[in-house]
């Protein structure tokens, strides 16, 4: 046997003693606990395996262990391991499963409390040594309005070892409860049918991309790709690829050659609102893969283009040694790439050249900079994330041992956790302070009182009985979301509006117990607004 045979060997030995020994002196958590069965089979890229699951969760504030009942899911999966340059690079490894039947049938199902679906992640955080960079980022962006992949913390042990903390959270898929467009079959070939909905990706081709075309302009090195998502590339038809491809190209041309203000503009083909918001996170967070990489549009029935959903954020707030991703100043849709050939398309920087766009996007930062992101809050969040895995975190890191050590991209290598979370607060606040100095608007006086009356909920806190009133008035239906403080779905109820107020009773059997909850109202299958509430005792 050679020398690095040898030590290889022994190397493997000591791991797995590690390893089992970390899985041999866990107790329980305060976190959800996954735990996946191959028997026997080996996880790979692809073909997706079937293999055994289960899920175990007593509730908040109670304690999970191994020997608890699967009482939050039982079954089968169809499990594959998941990513691009990730699944090469990092041991720790993501995947991706759908829910199965016992005769091996794709199921919905409602896992950890999100709305049912068959379509699941389980999200590695590894070269993110915060643990947190992509469910903050998704928190952030859901209270602008959006969906944003729902997401749980839990601690993953396959065959019996212990893996460490994950994040599962829902994949982007055209969904009533994710992106909600109409459903494109092989016959919606013409008329209204044909105009949606579509979701397209900005992406590699590798990690699970596929077919689609390039745009008609180049990015000094390349053009960009766009991939056909949904309707699948093999089953999208020929007409409807034609329709989608069409449509993008109209929107390209319009912004290439600056068509701002006349017949034929860019906003007749894209929703610039959604662009915005796309772009406030994508700056705040400082993303390198964003805008080039892990991006996506969609565009509904009788609908132009939507930017989003957001996607992949463990290489921001300061995490990445490239591309100035370190840096607290400068633009990511300006940054100078090189000979890369993932570029950013050419119309974020023809976007920043209309000054009507230039003036929305500075007055949308200005509004979310006194709530949703403000300083207050977004500290108020690292803070309820980074508590809630405090005591898994310390598990996390006896399995992969990585603080203190640079996992690429790494730029900061923090000791210990608390100074990985501490560098990247402070680069946060430092990030936020320079885009106000860039996108200063000042608000005139009935804007600033437009904006504070534009909604209220009164009484709040409340004892059974809840009115929401909005200042725009007009009748409607809807549907009420609550949520527990920790973002689980626990009750959904249709709404009439009426002379834009909203009644919501919670007596009887549909009693809450007292404490914080979200509520979310949704109309048009939009979300008309997010906002705490507090059930009095």
């Amino acid at each position: 046997m050679s020398s690095n045979l040898k030590f290889f060997s022994v190397l493997f030995l000591i791991l797995v003693l590690l390893f089992s020994t970390i899985a041999q002196t866990f107790t329980s958590s305060n976190l959800p606990l996954v735990t996946i069965n191959t028997n026997g089979q080996t996880i790979k890229d692809d073909p997706k395996v079937t293999v055994d699951m289960g899920i175990i969760w007593n509730g908040p504030g109670k304690r999970n262990t191994l020997s608890d009942p699967k009482n939050n899911y039982a079954g089968k999966v169809g499990i594959e391991i998941r990513g691009s340059s990730s699944q090469y690079f990092f041991p720790k490894k993501s995947y991706g499963f759908e829910t199965k039947s016992n005769s091996l049938v794709d199921i919905d199902v409602s896992l950890l409390g999100m709305p049912e679906e068959n379509d699941w992640i389980l999200y590695a955080p590894y070269t993110d040594k915060t643990m947190i960079r992509d469910v903050l980022t998704y928190t952030l962006d859901a209270s602008l309005g959006h969906w944003s992949p729902r997401c749980r913390f839990v601690e993953l042990f396959l065959n019996g070892s212990y893996e460490g903390v994950y994040v599962l959270m829902e994949k982007i898929k055209r969904n009533k409860n994710r992106v909600d467009i109409a459903k494109l079959t092989t016959t919606d070939n013409a008329g209204e049918a044909l105009t949606g909905g579509y979701i397209v990706k900005i992406d590699k081709t590798t990690g699970g991309g596929g077919e689609g075309w390039s745009s008609n302009y180049s990015n000094i090195v390349g053009r960009t790709f766009y991939q056909y998502d949904y309707p699948k590339s093999k089953e999208i038809t020929t007409v409807q690829k034609s329709y989608i491809q069409t449509y993008i190209r109209l929107m390209e041309n319009a912004l290439y050659q600056e068509v701002f203000n006349f017949p034929g503009n860019y906003h007749e083909y894209l929703n610039d609102s959604s662009f915005i918001d796309f772009m406030i996170i994508n700056e705040l967070a400082k993303n390198v893969d964003g805008y080039r990489l892990s991006s996506y549009l969609y565009k509904g029935k009788n609908d132009r283009i939507n930017c989003g959903p957001i996607w992949d954020f463990n290489l921001t707030y300061g995490n990445a040694d490239y591309y100035n991703g370190w840096s607290t100043f400068g633009f990511q849709y300006q940054a100078y790439l090189g000979a890369d050939y993932w570029q950013n398309p050419f119309w974020w920087n023809k976007l920043m050249r209309d000054p009507a766009y230039v003036n929305k996007l500075k007055k949308r930062w200005t509004t979310l900079r006194k709530k949703e992101l403000s300083d207050q809050r977004i500290t108020f969040v690292i803070d309820s994330l980074t508590s809630l895995i405090a005591e898994a975190k310390d598990r996390n890191y006896q399995r992969w041992p990585i603080l203190g050590v640079k996992v690429w991209p790494n730029y900061y290598v923090g000791n210990n956790y608390a100074s990985e979370v501490s560098w990247m607060k402070n680069w946060i606040t430092s990030r936020l302070a320079f885009l106000d100095q860039q996108w200063p608007y000042e608000f005139t006086s009935n804007e600033n009182q437009l904006a504070d009356q534009s909604i209220s909920i009164f009484p709040n806190p409340f004892n059974d009985r809840l009115t929401v009133q909005i200042a725009s008035i007009f009748n409607d239906k809807g549907t009420a979301e609550i949520f527990s403080s920790g973002g689980i779905l626990i009750r959904k109820q249709n709404i009439d509006i009426q002379n834009g107020q909203i009644q919501l009773d919670f007596s009887g059997n549909k009693s809450l117990i007292p404490g914080i909850y979200i509520l979310r109202i949704n109309q048009n299958n939009r979300i008309l607004f997010t906002a705490k509430v507090v059930k009095r005792p």
